[in-house]
């Protein structure tokens, strides 16, 4: 490696070419990486006292990478980004020069023939600089003064017009200008191929311009390497139609999110997105029997996948459909699971109905569990592992077990908690609101309805200031009435007369043209035959709706002699069920101490269980943080914490980290009278707080 520093404009004369790899990343920067350059370009012309500014590296192969020609092929490694905008500035300030119709001490044809062309030379080689796909034709038409391509690259057109605008508008003397950018200087570093590593300088290189995204230390990482007919062919086959599926990557962060979601499927585990370039090198060095190539192949036959997933490009109607069911419910975390089971069922391992039960399957469990409140933060991992536990020689049959079995924080909401969740839930503030009305309105519907493009109507209004006729309906106590039932599934539907129906009396909402009786959707079947509106029926409603939702998001069934074939539970005694009858402690005092406890714990949150074991009573969230052992006299309690976590005022707790003791947890305290529940529910949210947001 040779590194010399050297003027920027010593640098770009005479008879060479710099070439901007295939793979490198498209010409990217913005408008405010160019004011800056104007800027210090405008510094240096105006204070004679700074004799040069740096403005950062070229690195390039010298030899061994093109063939022998008249003009020495530069490849370029680094710099690209910089070296595109200053010729830009250079071909602008030509251009300015040219239109100003003054004498300079520099012209157009100099900075032309010196800087931005190979004079003697024809064709491609003409051109001093090459750039990559649209950025190459869109500079090459800048220089020749020719129309723009069809398709023509945005960046590199608005920043000549920058630098144009700015050169024309700035009052600043074009001599000066052209002295301001006669005083960079850059670090010219030459790379022998044969003797240095391009990609480890590549990586080593502290770039003053835009940080490298993932996908841009990914891509050249695969392709540097390589010699250039295998370059073009990998790129042409495989890079440039899956950079084009992400939207040219002009943001990257999807296709940063696609390669962790790759990562997970073939390593098993999740790595940080910021990660995503080091986990990468290390799988693929692991690849010992994969070339580049299948490497490669591999990576754009998933993002294939995950295309269709992202975007809902899925050919098949009825299975994009549910792809685009589970979008709405923004679960991107089940990606890798979806990715791996997209790629079974392209390579026939299961049939359209299976992986469409599949697809189904996953968003039952994903809304159910959002319904209920199950805290999301382990999902990750719960997608990442579950293919693990799938037999594909019995796909649907192993896969539908491995959700049932999950338990806890990771359980599939059953019937019964769903239902109770869903009836009182405030549906209206919910997130995927629309998302559940469309679903129960197009249930088993031909005729799809667009719910976009009609509103939210609450059938008991939201006003507090009820009129009279709606307080005699709802009864002496419309004001509780009101306030538990107002945003609630069984008072929400959807109507297009929303202004027209406003706060008035139910049975004027009924009759009006365009109101219930009135209305087509499926939402308001019922509601036209009713006369008053009241608790009784916005509980009826509720409940007619949840049954209807078991139907929409069903509970996946398998007998109970199949379902037993993949439980982990081997032994006899593993698969006891203990009940409330196993503690015959918990009689008389201690009973009713203790069913009083444990309603308080399990009313901390939806996503508290609560779960019999041999010795103890475990409460749990996304792990146990509280377990009761019943004795005689007491409720000894176990809060799983590290005892200098625990905030105990009245110093009640006991450290019991090296003392053997059943339940989990090293901080201990014993409740045994109801007066003491207060000051145990102050300690025990502590330990509920800690377990409900960990992973």
């Amino acid at each position: 490696m040779k590194a010399v520093e050297t003027n920027l404009l010593k640098f770009l004369q005479g008879t060479k070419q710099f070439i901007i790899p295939i793979y490198q990343r498209k010409y990217s920067w913005t408008i405010n990486q160019c004011r800056q350059l104007w800027n210090d370009i405008v510094r240096a012309a105006e204070d004679e006292k700074i004799k040069g500014h740096f403005v950062g590296s070229i690195v390039y192969i010298e030899r061994g990478l093109y063939q022998i020609s008249s003009v020495p092929q530069l490849l370029v490694i680094d710099g690209q980004q910089r070296m595109t905008t200053l010729t830009l500035f250079l071909c602008a300030l030509g251009k300015a020069i040219e239109e100003s119709g003054q004498a300079w001490d520099i012209t157009r044809k100099k900075i032309m023939n010196y800087y931005l062309v190979n004079n003697d030379e024809e064709g491609e080689l003409y051109h001093k600089l090459i750039l990559t796909q649209s950025d190459k034709d869109t500079l090459i038409s800048l220089i020749s003064d020719k129309k723009f391509p069809e398709e023509y690259s945005q960046r590199v057109y608005e920043n000549y017009y920058f630098f144009l605008e700015n050169i024309k508008n700035s009052g600043i003397d074009l001599n000066k200008l052209f002295q301001g950018v006669s005083k960079l200087i850059v670090v010219d570093i030459s790379l022998d191929r044969d003797n240095d590593n391009p990609q480890l300088i590549f990586e080593s290189l502290n770039s003053t311009g835009l940080d490298l995204s993932q996908a841009d230390l990914i891509r050249n990482f695969v392709l540097m390497k390589l010699e250039p007919k295998e370059q073009t062919e990998l790129y042409t086959e495989y890079w440039y139609p899956m950079e084009r599926s992400f939207g040219n990557l002009n943001d990257s962060a999807l296709f940063d999110r696609f390669m962790r979601d790759y990562l997970t499927v073939k390593t098993g585990r999740i790595p940080n997105i910021q990660d995503v370039y080091a986990v990468f090198k290390e799988y693929v060095y692991q690849q010992n029997e994969l070339t580049v190539h299948n490497i490669v192949e591999d990576i754009y036959r998933f993002s294939k996948y995950f295309v269709k997933l992202a975007f809902q490009s899925e050919k098949d109607k009825e299975i994009n459909q549910v792809l685009s069911d589970i979008n709405t419910l923004k679960v991107d975390v089940s990606y890798p699971f979806l990715l791996e089971v997209y790629d079974d069922y392209e390579h026939q391992k299961l049939s359209k109905e299976d992986f469409i039960a599949i697809l189904k399957l996953v968003e039952s469990y994903v809304f159910r569990r959002a319904i209920c409140g199950v805290p999301t933060n382990s999902l990750n991992k719960t997608f990442a592992t579950i293919s693990k536990e799938i037999d594909k020689d019995h796909y649907l049959e192993s896969a539908t077990a491995a959700f049932l079995l999950k338990e806890s924080h990771r359980r599939f909401p059953v019937n019964e908690e769903f239902i109770q969740e869903l009836i009182i839930k405030d549906v209206y503030n919910f997130r995927n609101r629309n998302y559940l009305l469309r679903k129960l309105e197009n249930f088993n519907r031909k005729e799809i309805v667009d719910i976009e493009s009609y509103t939210i109507e609450h059938i008991m209004p939201q006003n507090k200031n009820l009129s009279p006729e709606w307080r005699q309906d709802l009864g002496a106590n419309w004001e509780e009435v009101h306030k538990t039932y107002l945003h609630t599934l069984g008072n929400l539907t959807l109507t297009r007369y929303n202004s027209e129906l406003s706060d008035r009396p139910f049975k004027e909402k009924r009759d009006l043209e365009g109101g219930f009786a009135d209305s087509p959707l499926r939402l308001n079947k019922g509601l036209g035959k009713l006369d008053t509106w009241n608790e009784d029926e916005i509980t009826r409603r509720a409940r007619s709706l949840a049954d209807q939702a078991l139907l929409v998001w069903e509970y996946p069934q398998l007998p109970d002699d199949v379902l037993l074939k993949y439980t982990k539970k081997g032994s006899e005694s593993e698969n006891v069920t203990y009940t409330l009858a196993d503690h015959p402690e918990l009689r008389g005092t201690m009973l009713s101490l203790f069913e009083e406890l444990s309603k308080r714990i399990c009313n901390l949150d939806s996503s508290v269980r609560m779960e019999f074991k041999k010795l103890y009573i475990a409460f749990k969230t996304t792990t146990n943080f509280v377990d009761i052992v019943p004795q005689k006299s007491k409720l000894r309690l176990s809060l799983n914490m590290a005892f200098h976590e625990i905030n105990d005022p009245q110093g009640i707790c006991k450290d019991v980290s090296n003392v053997g003791r059943w339940g989990n947890g090293d901080v201990e305290i014993g409740v045994s009278s109801t007066d003491e529940l207060e000051y145990a529910m102050f300690l025990i949210k502590q330990s509920f707080e800690k377990h409900r947001d960990d992973e």
